[in-house]
């Protein structure tokens, strides 16, 4: 009957007056979990984020669609387009090329390709528009507004205001011994 007693009585830390302010700490702890504070990583920073460049893909040109004839065997196909992104067991007639780029300061490139096979020959190609090679690089590059290339010639005027170097003068040294026309053995003599 003592063991029921004791195990029946309150904590004492937890009494009558202490009860409201314990449940108001554990409401707050509670409820500030559900909402954390956003930092702008943007305004953080100064508005300065290195942001990856991702390459997803193998680029097909328009160079190397071009190069697609009927006929051609998948090793052919392979060797000019490279291996496919997607060949599906359920399509094992089609290929896909797919190609995305992201990267920063630039709109994203998507391009895709299917190539259809009868058998083990070339039937059609079909697939978006794909730029050429020079195309594609020069789409690659940010087209930064108001930069201008620094001049890149002195003027007399500019080099006027540097002193003129002073070159230490070596003192003459003698020509060095000419080298000898015979060299010992490298192995001994037996």
């Amino acid at each position: 009957m003592n063991k029921q007693i004791q195990i029946s009585q309150r904590a004492p830390w937890l009494s009558a007056q202490r009860l409201p302010a314990l449940l108001i700490v554990g409401l707050t702890c509670l409820l500030s979990a559900c909402t954390l504070p956003r930092i702008n990583l943007a305004t953080a920073t100064g508005g300065v984020l290195y942001i990856p460049e991702v390459v997803q893909g193998n680029f097909v040109s328009r160079e190397q669609k071009e190069y697609l004839k009927p006929g051609l065997s998948r090793q052919q196909v392979k060797e000019i387009l490279g291996t496919p992104l997607v060949s599906s067991i359920f399509h094992e007639q089609r290929w896909d090329y797919v190609f995305t780029i992201k990267r920063q300061g630039v709109p994203p490139q998507n391009f895709s390709l299917s190539v259809w096979f009868k058998g083990d020959a070339l039937d059609r190609v079909t697939g978006d528009e794909l730029p050429s090679e020079t195309e594609f690089v020069t789409q690659l590059v940010a087209k930064k507004s108001g930069l201008r290339v620094p001049e890149l010639e002195a003027k007399d005027e500019d080099l006027r205001k540097y002193p003129v170097p002073v070159r230490k003068v070596e003192p003459a040294t003698t020509p060095a011994a000419p080298l000898p026309s015979t060299y010992p053995p490298l192995e001994p003599a037996r």
